[in-house]
């Protein structure tokens, strides 16, 4: 029944821009919308509407990162009627403004979540607030290698967006100290050593695993393991603007493997 929940997943990603609802997804996957409902979080991990929206933001990234479209004519690129309402959730799912967004570089990202994750990562054990926060600490493998450091980030959502409450950077094993209690979502990104395939001067593809969700209570101790693997099309798009990632433009994936253009084509 996978196939279903990818014929749908590529109707969110050609038809972001309509009022796509729950009773027009189903019927794009031939089920009822219950069983839908049920079938497409499995997979994806996330709400059809969810899945929605977060495709609607990310495409909203690609045409701030490659076009001169102002807020207001993106917003209705991607289906927003109101360009108040797709600022305000632009804001809440990537961390900063859309106009922040298209003036941030790499620097100001590491700015943004690069002090957390180094705090995080190199504070020795015994200074960690044991009475009142948790440490997480783990193993991050993968079958190819990493171009770089792996970025991990505690989130609120099983999609990696807005600011993370705690981050390290890792290559085998990581530690995060002054963990806060509550239930969160651990997201790990790198870049993989290699590029698409066929594809060998394009931005090599994301290596990607999460886990969750996590319960975390106060002075705990919690082990997690993750396992890289390269980004398909059951994952929803990365909104966070994460430190190296900005700028790295996931594919869409059509079901059978093939790469569609990100950007739609102007009417």
């Amino acid at each position: 029944m996978e196939y279903l929940v990818q014929r749908s997943v590529m109707t969110i990603r050609e038809r972001f821009h309509e009022p796509l609802s729950l009773d027009d997804l189903a019927r794009s996957a031939m089920m009822s919308k219950f069983y839908f409902l049920r079938l497409f979080s499995r997979v994806t991990g996330v709400t059809p509407g969810r899945f929605l929206s977060a495709v609607r933001l990310y495409e909203a990234q690609r045409l701030l990162l490659t076009t001169t479209l102002n807020v207001a004519e993106i917003s209705v690129r991607v289906g927003y009627a109101s360009t108040g309402t797709f600022s305000r959730r632009f804001s809440e799912s990537v961390g900063v403004s859309p106009t922040q967004y298209r003036q941030l570089d790499c620097a100001e990202a590491e700015t943004m979540h690069g002090s957390q994750a180094h705090a995080g990562a190199d504070r020795p054990p015994e200074t960690t607030t044991a009475a009142a926060t948790a440490s997480l600490t783990g193993t991050v493998r993968t079958q190819q290698r990493p171009l770089s450091a792996v970025y991990l980030g505690l989130f609120s959502s099983p999609i990696m967006q807005g600011r993370p409450v705690a981050a390290a950077f890792a290559t085998d094993e990581f530690r995060m100290c002054d963990v806060p209690p509550g239930t969160w979502y651990l997201h790990a990104v790198a870049h993989s050593a290699a590029a698409w395939p066929g594809e060998a001067h394009t931005e090599p593809p994301l290596l990607v695993d999460m886990a969750g969700p996590l319960r975390i209570t106060a002075g705990a101790q919690v082990t997690v393991d993750l396992s890289l693997r390269p980004f398909d099309w059951t994952r929803p798009p990365i909104l966070s603007a994460v430190p190296g990632v900005k700028g790295a433009l996931l594919p869409v994936f059509h079901p059978a493997g093939r790469r569609a253009p990100a950007v739609p084509s102007s009417a």
